[in-house]
């Protein structure tokens, strides 16, 4: 018997997810860029549209520990955006 192990059954977009956590959706794309699809994120696509990042609820927990983690090193992104 195969069980299928993706539940994922809705997925949040980027700007939702800046809103529900009060942080600047621009700031989250520069940190969230490094994310995979193994962390809980997807770009969405519709007709005529350039796509969205979502994130599964693990997304959206891996998203809050990187978080946590620019906060406390701010000059990681610093770094990262001038290489």
């Amino acid at each position: 018997m195969t069980t299928h192990v993706n539940k994922v059954h809705h997925v949040t977009t980027i700007s939702q997810v800046a809103k529900d956590l009060g942080e600047d959706e621009e700031w989250l794309r520069d940190i969230a860029i490094e994310m995979e699809i193994e962390d809980g994120v997807i770009w969405v696509y519709g007709v005529g549209e350039d796509g969205i990042q979502a994130f599964t609820d693990f997304g959206i927990e891996n998203l809050i520990e990187l978080i946590r983690m620019y906060k406390e090193n701010p000059e990681w992104l610093k770094r990262w955006q001038s290489e």
